[in-house]
């Protein structure tokens, strides 16, 4: 059977139910739910926690210094033996090569979740999927976007999809 797996990252809402409708649908709906950081606020993770099936989280660079302090940097799950890295690069600025950001994964993963960019990433480099969710809120000439990940005997598949428009 199949394990579906919604990622989404850089919410920056203070309140959970500030969340798109959208987001909190599919979050809701997954087996696995993953947010890359930039929640913002403790209410937002609480809110995550409470309306999911099973929650995986790291932290932010944006997120405030109390749920910096209660959830980790980088996280790793193992869905069928695949190995799914969780981080959002605080150390980061601008976009840089995603090279960089395997060293937090010394054990190695098969496939990297991350934010950061408020870009979508879909991209394989030396055995390692990349992928990035986008933005988790529509803005100016921007979708709120999520990823939607299968795994399905060891096999992975990950789709982009816009959940909101741009405003």
């Amino acid at each position: 059977m199949a394990t579906k797996i919604v990622v989404v990252s850089d919410t920056h809402c203070r309140k959970w139910d500030e969340v798109h409708p959208a987001i909190k649908s599919e979050l809701a709906a997954a087996d696995i739910a993953i947010h890359c950081g930039d929640f913002s606020t403790t209410d937002v993770l609480d809110g995550m926690r409470a309306n999911t099936k099973r929650a995986v989280v790291v932290h932010g660079n944006s997120d405030q210094t109390e749920l910096r302090r209660a959830i980790p940097y980088v996280e790793i799950i193992e869905v069928e033996d695949v190995r799914i890295g969780a981080t959002h690069p605080a150390w980061g600025g601008p976009e840089f090569p995603l090279e960089e950001l395997l060293p937090d994964f010394p054990e190695g993963v098969d496939v990297l979740v991350f934010g950061h960019f408020h870009e979508t990433i879909n991209e394989r480099r030396d055995g390692v999927l990349f992928l990035n969710p986008g933005q988790g809120y529509p803005s100016f000439m921007v979708p709120a976007t999520i990823i939607e990940l299968t795994i399905d005997g060891g096999e992975v598949r990950a789709e982009i999809k816009v959940v909101a428009p741009a405003t």
